[in-house]
């Protein structure tokens, strides 16, 4: 075979396909290499996947000091008088198996003897899951342990900060699956309300989603994904495992639970997976998948890890069920039941799903005047508008940012970030998020550099300029990221002393009136949605809601 087949059982590997002729790349441009890693260029040659491993990971830019080859030698004299099969797994790893792939058995106690040197030589490690599987599968591309330990310390070593590549805390994992709950949420609606309907903890689920990838895939399939996201990073994985939940819900259909749980049967469908999806198939549907920019996951991400530091949960813990959130006995509302309110729910981003819901204004007890609808809104972000209109249709907007934002433009005008979204409820349910989200191709990311300072974006119905705040992060989903086609595909909330409006354009998703007691409702730009109610309707009753601890 070659020099890298020591730790292989090469009756688990398709030794034919292993050995293919196949370029030297090993002298490439890394942009050369982006549409050769998604076609699979190199695992056609298990010896050239091996020197392209170590030539990617070679040219990840580490901290000064990072363990190498020699430093695993050194530890593994004294490692080497007990057995690798006693030596205990770190508790970061959090009792994940070591995937066997196609390793031989001296492969399988190495991987076990190389996670304990490098626990020695990270002790900043607190919660990494997805090691065991990295080990594993580095292993079968070394030449030996020293090797193997080495391109797995420089990938955890990584100090560029705009290159996530493995999560290494349990604030980082957490976040991340929080993120990619809300990547589910917007890019894979069908198997999203599926997945609420029938399991009591949507969160948990998504929380396997790592798992999904470094556990539960064949070692065919993580090798190509590992091929690709040594060249385009963390991105990837949440791609693969979009496609991976898409697969599962089109294959399910509408299928009763086989097991007693939705998330048992996500990881059995992704352990078979060669039955349904060939690798090829999976790539070409993550890849088609029209994801955020890598900035704006970033942005997400830090929103998220930022909400979990304030809820000081830094360590794993029992997390409170997000459907528990809406409490059936303490909520109470005129305008939706519990079971509708707990849809809604399911709906907003996943840094707010555990909080409670707060009622903070009611046309019912503060009466129809929008001086007061102002007064106990203010302050609080998001907010979460519910209209019950004289006809009993229901309907009402997901608000991200503080309406007091109005108070800083000196003309109405449009703020608010491409998290808001409008729905109904009754007659049917709809929801009409921000109209570049299902269509990316209306906009491009920004290419100018980066600003984390400016405030949640405004959109002039006028054309005096704001004043400069620069008092907080640039927001996710700001639409001065993006190269919009027009300022009306940004018109998410505005509000005056007269009226209040939501979504702009060519029309307008809501807008109520001073008194709020009249509004009307059409299609908009900004959501791109039907009318939500009668076009012209008086509101019955009217709640604004905040998101409590």
């Amino acid at each position: 075979m070659d020099e890298y087949n020591h730790f292989v059982d090469w009756d688990k590997m398709d030794a034919t396909v292993q050995s293919q002729d196949a370029k030297d790349l090993t002298s490439a441009e890394l942009q050369e290499l982006k549409p050769l890693a998604r076609k699979g260029y190199w695992a056609k040659n298990h010896s050239l996947r091996a020197k392209m491993y170590h030539k990617l990971i070679s040219n990840i830019p580490c901290r000064t000091v990072t363990p190498d080859a020699n430093v695993y030698r050194d530890i593994a004299v004294t490692v080497g008088k007990h057995s690798s099969f006693s030596l205990p797994l770190p508790e970061f790893v959090d009792n994940n198996l070591i995937p066997t792939y196609c390793l031989n058995a001296e492969g399988i106690g190495a991987v076990r003897k190389i996670i304990f040197c490098i626990a020695n030589q990270f002790p900043d490690i607190s919660y990494c899951p997805a090691l065991p599987s990295f080990v594993a599968l580095l292993l079968h591309y070394s030449k030996d342990e020293a090797e193997c330990f080495e391109q797995v310390c420089r990938i955890l070593a990584c100090n560029d900060p705009s290159r996530r590549l493995i999560d290494q805390t349990y604030i980082a994992f957490e976040s991340s699956c929080m993120t990619f709950g809300d990547l589910v949420n917007k890019y894979c609606k069908a198997a999203h309300k599926l997945i609420v309907a029938t399991s009591e903890d949507v969160l948990e689920v998504y929380s396997d989603w790592q798992r999904w990838l470094f556990g539960e895939l064949p070692m065919v399939y993580i090798a190509r994904i590992f091929d690709v996201f040594l060249v385009e990073g963390y991105k990837v994985l949440f791609r693969v495992a979009l496609a991976l939940l898409k697969f599962f819900r089109k294959g399910r259909g509408a299928q009763p639970l086989e097991s007693q749980s939705i998330q048992q049967e996500i990881r059995a469908f992704v352990r078979d997976i060669a039955k349904s999806v060939p690798p090829e198939r999976l790539l070409e549907k993550a890849f088609a998948i029209r994801l955020f920019s890598r900035k704006e996951i970033q942005l997400l991400q830090m929103a998220n890890e930022k909400v979990l530091k304030e809820k000081g949960i830094t360590v794993k813990q029992k997390r409170p069920s997000v459907n528990l959130a809406v409490h059936a006995q303490n909520f109470k509302s005129e305008i939706v039941s519990v079971t509708e309110m707990r849809d809604i729910w399911s709906w907003i981003p996943e840094r707010f799903a555990l909080c409670q819901p707060v009622l903070l204004f009611t046309t019912l007890e503060h009466g129809c005047s929008l001086s007061r609808f102002y007064s106990h809104s203010d302050g609080h972000e998001p907010t979460l508008l519910l209209i019950k209109t004289t006809a009993k249709e229901v309907c009402g907007a997901y608000l991200s940012t503080d309406w007091s934002e109005r108070n800083h433009q000196r003309q109405l005008s449009f703020f608010g970030t491409g998290e808001c979204f409008v729905f109904r409820l009754q007659p049917e349910v709809e929801r009409y998020e921000w109209v570049i989200i299902k269509n990316p191709t209306l906009a491009a990311a920004d290419s100018e550099p980066e600003n984390h300072s400016c405030p949640a974006t405004s959109t002039h119905l006028s054309s005096s300029a704001p004043p400069d705040r620069s008092d907080r992060l640039s927001p996710f989903l700001s639409a001065r990221h993006f190269n919009l086609p027009s300022t009306t595909a940004s018109m998410f909330m505005a509000g005056s002393p007269e009226c209040i409006i939501i979504g702009g354009g060519d029309g307008q998703a809501l807008y109520l009136d001073a008194d709020l007691n009249y509004g009307r409702t059409g299609h908009c730009d900004t959501f791109n949605n039907q009318p939500l109610c009668s076009e012209s309707f008086q509101i019955s009753v009217l709640e604004v809601w905040g998101f409590g601890d």
